[in-house]
């Protein structure tokens, strides 16, 4: 499975023994989306399949967990996940790290310091904390709450409900199962759109947890609702639930859209109906949700040089303009709802490629590569351009660029070598 210097990379081929020397690439891809087409037009790389040999592995997570303590692996090979990824993945697992950094924060730096992690709702965990959630429940009488199986995706097994009776009768029927869930208080006043709830797809890219260096792309997209947003309605999906999976079977579902708007078009509305500082203010406080969730896993993820991971953050915005995060995605869809979103995938997959950098062509000091955006590396990146009265102030000089300008085109074209035997793009 892992490289050996000396082998063939094409018919008639001998490669040479240094890596840096390599003129391919070969590659192994779990899936059959956007991710194998952006693998398979890269220059110089080559599919393998079976039990070939790779030097990047873009797997699924059942093959990590099959797989990675079996195997060796060379200094340059690359793999798409940390092998205990689910510490931020998984629902229950990030509550539970979420909570138990909250309490370090607060015991070691003040109240004030740990409530900037008060961006989850209540969360129980089921049915290890079921009386937990019962004493909360009584407490919140008339409120709506979430279950959500914790190992789950694309909308599957999610219900809202406001009677004890619900729950218990889910219970009655997990009594011979061993799945979890999460039950969490319900966000009632979203921040809506043509009266229709959206929550908000974000993408980070980690390359290290030891030190935290993490990458935030420019790019990302507001996924909505097809059926407008009502309480009255609680037993509807297409009310409540943002999954492209979920929408589809919506009646006024528009898969020329997908129901999805990119992320600069909603920073501009939001800017002008709010104004540029609040909404500068709102994205400093979505940097801090993405920051916060990888420094909560960083003593708990085990840190490999061969593993990266590109996270899909979702982010529900409510009416008062507060941010809320629902999860973070190992393997966020890279399946496209439509040829925009096909486009803004196959760029951010490219882009997440040139930073694992196979062919070495970066320096790594880079503070951006396409559309990524260096956002932390063992703390705060500033921006190149910030003037010495404005760097002890993160809110003006963070190097994040979240719904603005992607001219990862043009930016890539000034950094990149080319590709060997290729003229520079």
């Amino acid at each position: 499975m892992n490289p050996t210097p000396g082998h063939k990379c094409a018919k008639g081929y001998q490669k040479k023994t240094k890596w840096e020397e390599r003129t391919c690439i070969r590659y192994k891809c779990g899936f059959l989306n956007t991710i194998q087409d952006v693998l398979g037009k890269r220059p110089g790389w080559i599919e393998v399949k079976d039990e070939g040999e790779w030097d990047l592995n873009w797997c699924d997570a059942a093959w990590l967990r099959q797989n990675f303590d079996h195997s060796y692996m060379e200094d340059h090979v690359r793999i798409s996940h940390f092998r205990n990824h689910s510490e931020l993945t998984r629902k229950n697992f990030m509550v539970k790290n979420l909570k138990r950094y909250q309490k370090t924060l607060e015991r070691e730096e003040g109240r004030e310091e740990a409530a900037k992690c008060d961006f989850f709702p209540r969360t129980f965990e089921l049915p290890s904390e079921y009386h937990l959630f019962v004493e909360e429940f009584k407490r919140s009488t008339g409120s709506t709450w979430i279950m959500k199986p914790v190992a789950r995706s694309q909308g599957k097994g999610i219900f809202l409900f406001r009677k004890l009776k619900d729950i218990m009768d889910w219970k009655k029927e997990q009594k011979n199962e061993v799945e979890s869930y999460v039950v969490q208080r319900y966000i009632e006043n979203p921040y809506l759109l043509a009266g229709r709830k959206f929550d908000l797809r974000v993408y980070v890219m980690v390359t290290s947890y030891i030190p935290l260096k993490a990458w935030l792309y420019r790019d990302g997209f507001a996924r909505f609702c097809s059926t407008r947003f009502s309480l009255s309605s609680i037993d509807d999906p297409c009310v409540h639930l943002t999954n492209v999976a979920v929408q589809k079977k919506a009646p006024d579902y528009d898969p020329e859209k997908g129901s999805k708007w990119p992320m600069q078009q909603l920073r501009r509305y939001l800017t002008a109906k709010h104004g540029r500082e609040t909404v500068e203010t709102l994205f400093k406080e979505m940097d801090n949700i993405l920051v916060r969730c990888l420094q909560s896993v960083q003593n708990v993820i085990i840190n490999d040089k061969h593993c990266f991971e590109l996270y899909g953050y979702d982010i529900l915005l409510d009416d008062s303009l507060k941010l809320w995060l629902i999860e973070v995605n190992a393997s966020p869809s890279l399946a496209a709802s439509s040829q925009q979103d096909y486009d803004m995938k196959c760029g951010l997959l490219e882009d997440t490629l040139h930073i694992v950098d196979m062919e070495g062509r970066l320096t790594g000091r880079e503070k951006r590569v396409g559309g990524f955006d260096l956002m932390w590396n063992d703390g705060p990146v500033n921006k190149e351009d910030a003037n010495p009265e404005a760097l002890c102030n993160f809110y003006f000089t963070a190097n994040t660029h979240l719904g603005c300008v992607n001219d990862r085109k043009s930016q890539l074209q000034q950094i990149l070598k080319p590709f060997p035997g290729q003229e520079r793009i």
